[in-house]
């Protein structure tokens, strides 16, 4: 049987020690219960929105969310159809088995559906990875060998024995090197670590993972390539195990659900309040060193009503700037 080659370091068992903890420590907190319906939505917009953000998708939180919603939308109609595809994707992961090489191709046909040819299937040409300069990246191997690749990563991955979470690392970099469609190799890599992750541990069908990886997108791409050069992918399961760690940090310390709850409160206390109102309020609150700019990409509007509605907020006591523009940060009053 192929063994792809990577090491259990001393970091990787330090790691997977502590998420181990963590994950003990979030079901221990949850009991028989699950993530509300809101919270697993908000929670899989960012994960959408994150993944495609990765592949230069340009669409804000909102826009997904009103996708998701039914609203039309303007925007690229390449970038709506990509949103749509991958809501699909998502919605159909509980349903598939992590395991088997033809459900990973039914996903891929969702993902990738009316954006390239022979979406479902694996490619039939050479592919490579190139940086915004055109310099190579890496070289995929030929297309006759992804059959035989990705038959021997499955056989890998349905029986090996190492932990689950380095397993879903290891694949995850495999599938990235045989590059194994024409296009969408990135995200779909994405989706089926998260895939066999939740297979593992259920809450991480619903934790954003991705948006970890996104904030961390240069460091993503470099650590795959010196991966690449060492011929081993011990580093990748490294940096992907942080990652976990982060996100898994990030829902214990800002309890996401209790806070969602109580911003519901706020709400109904202010009707007059527009909903582009709350979306600055909600960026804020979860992150309250974010820059005006930041709160415009991501929620598409212009600087000047960004502005309008954080003097609103202000004036309602909801929020209060601490130092200086530069160097200060918002205190949320909930």
């Amino acid at each position: 049987m192929y063994v792809p080659p990577f090491t259990v370091s001393a970091e990787i068992i330090r790691l997977i020690g502590e998420i181990s903890e963590q994950v003990g420590s979030i079901m221990t907190r949850l009991g028989d219960n699950v993530p509300s319906p809101q919270l697993r939505k908000k929670n899989q917009i960012k994960t959408i929105h994150s993944s495609l953000a990765i592949e230069n998708n340009t669409l804000s939180l909102k826009q997904i969310t009103d996708i998701i919603d039914g609203k039309r939308v303007l925007g690229a109609p390449d970038e709506i159809q990509e949103v749509k595809n991958a809501i699909e994707a998502y919605h159909l992961m509980p349903e598939l088995d992590a395991f088997k090489e033809k459900d990973l191709l039914r996903a891929h046909e969702l993902m990738m559906k009316d954006l390239v040819r022979n979406s479902g299937h694996y490619r039939h040409e050479g592919v490579g990875v190139f940086d915004g300069n055109g310099n190579c990246l890496h070289m995929a191997p030929p297309a006759e060998r992804v059959p035989m690749l990705m038959g021997d990563l499955f056989e890998w991955v349905k029986k090996t024995d190492v932990h689950p979470l380095v397993r879903s690392c290891v694949f995850h970099y495999e599938f990235e090197f045989i590059h194994p469609f024409i296009d969408g190799n990135g995200r779909m890599g994405r989706y089926r670590h998260t895939m066999l992750l939740s297979r593992w541990k259920g809450i991480f069908a619903w934790l954003p993972v991705e948006t970890i990886v996104k904030e961390h997108q240069q460091e993503y791409y470099h650590v795959i390539q010196k991966c690449d050069q060492a011929g081993e992918s011990t580093l990748f399961v490294e940096y992907m195990l942080r990652c976990l760690l982060d996100a898994m940090a990030n829902y214990d310390d800002d309890d996401a659900e209790v806070q969602d709850k109580i911003q519901d409160k706020v709400q109904d206390k202010f009707p007059e309040v527009s909903q582009p109102v709350w979306d600055v309020f909600d960026i804020i609150r979860n992150n309250p060193k974010v820059t005006v700019n930041s709160i415009c990409e991501q929620i598409n509007l212009k600087e000047r009503q960004i502005y309008k509605h954080i003097a609103q907020l202000k004036s309602l006591g909801l929020i209060v700037r601490v130092g200086s523009n530069k160097t200060g940060y918002w205190k949320v009053n909930i």
